[in-house]
């Protein structure tokens, strides 16, 4: 039944992406008719840096598999683009109630193209204010599976943390391992590093991110810049998915159907994660775990914020 929801789904997305882009492209040949491009104000180009680089997937074990795809970001100041930031994603101000900063908070995300969105992952940077220079204290992650649609978000710290699996991101990984993940404060460039720490695989997975910054007179609509950008991030994560069956890597069932707790058991998993980061820090019993997101500032334990959503239908 799923395999019909996904196709009626891939169907109906490329007709309303067809008859999208057909009036994008009628405007855009209507705009360069009239000799006037579209422009871009100056408090919208303050408020979206754009981003171009590329993607890159390594698979270790149990077969060798790896590729890289170009791809386009859009970095949002959420307290200038309240008109502009894409929806389905957090505030400016719950962001910061979130992490608990108090300074200004930056979305990065692919926007959604001519009816469609598809963000594996999206990260807000939230800055602390010390006297007048911001910097980096905390980052939140929004990681959406496909093409199921399921969310969580959590709080890590940029430099690096290490998650317990808290969403079932592809059939072909179970949720017994941890991610490491690590990103650094956008400027000219921006990088993002995650791997995936598995109890029998060991270090067997990385995903990396590297981009540049684009000077925003360079790009006068961004509609065209974006243009059928989260398809191809799409056709990627499905035709490599193809690929690893083809190589007859273990197809994995949603966890939903074999273990309906396993949120409850990532939560478990997380707070004994930091017990251990504690443990090998001090070397002494586990009361402490170390200071990070899932500690308070006093080093006494705390539960991770992290923040499911459940499927839209039809795959709810």
């Amino acid at each position: 039944m799923e395999v019909v929801y996904l196709l009626s789904s891939i169907i109906t997305t490329s007709i309303t992406s067809l008859a999208l882009s057909t009036l994008l492209l009628l405007r855009t040949l209507l705009t360069r008719f009239r000799s006037s491009p579209p422009s871009t104000s100056s408090s919208s180009a303050a408020a979206i840096s754009l981003y171009e680089g590329t993607v890159w997937h390594e698979r270790r074990r149990p077969v060798h598999h790896s590729f890289r795809y170009n791809v386009r970001y859009a970095l949002y100041d959420l307290d200038q683009a309240l008109l502009h930031a894409p929806p389905d994603h957090l505030s400016a101000d719950e962001a910061r109630r979130v992490s608990q900063t108090n300074g200004p908070v930056f979305l990065l995300t692919i926007p959604p193209s001519v009816g469609y969105e598809q963000n594996p992952l999206s990260l807000y940077y939230c800055y602390d204010v010390e006297g007048s220079t911001p910097h980096l204290k905390k980052c939140i992650a929004e990681v959406t599976n496909t093409p199921w649609g399921e969310r969580v978000r959590f709080v890590f710290e940029p430099n690096s943390d290490l998650v317990a699996k808290p969403l079932h991101v592809s059939p072909f990984m179970d949720m017994l391992g941890n991610w490491n993940l690590r990103t650094n404060a956008p400027g000219e460039s921006l990088s993002v590093v995650i791997s995936v720490q598995h109890p029998e695989l060991g270090n067997y997975f990385v995903a990396t991110l590297k981009a540049k910054r684009i000077p925003s007179e360079l790009v006068s609509d961004h509609s065209i810049f974006f243009w059928l950008m989260p398809h191809k991030v799409a056709l990627w994560i499905y035709w490599h998915a193809l690929k690893l069956w083809w190589k007859n890597v273990q197809f994995i069932q949603h966890p939903r159907y074999t273990n309906p707790a396993y949120k409850e058991e990532a939560l478990v998993r997380d707070k004994k994660l930091q017990c251990c980061e504690a443990l090998a820090r001090d070397n002494s019993e586990c009361v402490t775990p170390l200071h990070h997101p899932g500690s308070s500032s006093d080093g006494h334990s705390r539960q991770r914020w992290l923040k499911w959503r459940d499927a839209k239908w039809p795959w709810c």
